[in-house]
């Protein structure tokens, strides 16, 4: 019998999130972010499910941070446009750039010049990348109009200009900076007449003013709320992945009996304590506190001492029908109905969901299907 961890995708959920992610964009074109194998979720599956959709209700353009993550989808098939979010890291790569067909970001002068030394056989789409009030990758505002005029004067090199830049608090329930940022690309934007690409996940959800010629939905895409405070959008994402394993083995323990490393938890009363088949080696997070929550059999219990490699253990006594085989599920969806969010999880190791997600190993099987 195989080890009974499982990372189920939900294609269908996938798909319902992203019509989400275009409903909400309105006007905007919803490029879809695939980077870091999909959030976790596997990039070449997930790009087909959504390239699979109806004329006009696909992505028009994914998204990915580097040329390997590009290769890949190419070798799996997928024949729409890919953005380059981080544009090239040496000049070698514009050959590559070239024979894939790709769109890249061009965030610095030495990309600038290197691409417009290049000489390719087609022009490449270029999104000029600002630096708004981030403070990572970009141009000054007031490198930008410069850049912005050497790329158009050299229509051999570079077609399809687009302004874009990264929202530093779209997330926040505070407007202040956010309002900020959007104020100087709608400047830029106006003075050079140029699309903007300007609106990530948050901003996607809960900002409709930034939405420009294009959004691009990220970790929505995946059932992650990026907000600091739920809205009536967010509240329609579906969870993707669904970390699952089961019990393997269960004990009875008396009271004050220790569980787990260090003996960090204590039982409070005679207990039932769960062995599940899961732990850090798969990239569950060693952090989680007890009483992070889990569900055993669709039913909500909690975490009882530290999160070991290969296990983790669970407190199972106010459900005595749980057993060796039953079902649990570290987030996402039970065969029971019920839901774990991985953003309430996440809250539990003081961490994000986007780290969870990233975190699940490969040992750990991806299973692509809709759950019955």
């Amino acid at each position: 019998m195989a080890r009974p961890l499982v990372a189920d995708i939900d294609l269908d959920a996938l798909r319902h999130n992203y019509a989400l992610a275009r409903e909400l964009a309105g006007e905007s074109r919803a490029l879809a972010v695939i980077k870091a194998d999909a959030y976790g979720h596997g990039a070449v599956a997930c790009a087909r499910a959504l390239e699979s959709l109806p004329e006009g209700k696909r992505p028009p353009a994914f998204a990915v941070a580097c040329l390997e993550e590009a290769e890949a989808l190419r070798l799996g098939g997928i024949e729409s446009p890919i953005v380059l979010l981080e544009g090239i890291f040496e000049a070698a790569e514009l050959a590559r750039v070239e024979a894939l067909g790709l769109w890249m970001a061009v965030h610095s002068e030495w990309q600038l010049q290197t691409l417009l030394e290049h000489r390719p056989a087609r022009p490449i789409p270029v999104w000029v990348k600002v630096d708004s009030g981030m403070h990572r990758l970009g141009f000054a505002p007031g490198q930008v109009e410069s850049v912005w005029q050497r790329l158009a004067a050299a229509p051999e090199c570079a077609t399809g200009l687009q302004l874009m830049s990264h929202f530093a608090t779209a997330d926040a329930i505070d407007a202040g900076y956010f309002e900020t940022q959007l104020e100087r690309m709608r400047d830029l934007a106006q003075r050079l007449e140029a699309p903007l690409c300007l609106a990530n996940s948050p901003a996607t959800l809960a900002w409709p003013q930034s939405h420009g010629s294009w959004v691009r939905p990220g970790v929505m895409l995946y059932g992650s709320d990026p907000l600091e405070r739920p809205s009536e959008a967010s509240r329609q994402l579906q969870p993707v992945m669904t970390l699952r394993s089961e019990i393997i083995a269960v004990r009875d323990l008396a009271v004050g009996e220790p569980v787990g490393y260090a003996g960090r938890w204590r039982a409070p009363r005679p207990s039932r304590i769960a062995v599940v088949a899961c732990g850090y080696g798969d990239g569950y997070d060693r952090h989680a506190v007890d009483g992070t929550p889990v569900l055993v059999a669709g039913q909500r219990t909690t975490i009882a001492g530290k999160v070991s490699m290969d296990m983790l253990t669970v407190d199972v006594t106010d459900i005595p029908e749980a057993d060796i085989g039953t079902e649990v599920v570290l987030w996402g969806r039970s065969r029971h109905g019920a839901v774990l969010g991985v953003d309430e999880v996440a809250r539990y190791c003081d961490t994000i969901s986007y780290t969870l997600l990233t975190g699940i190993l490969p040992r750990v099987p991806r299973r692509y299907s809709r759950l019955d």
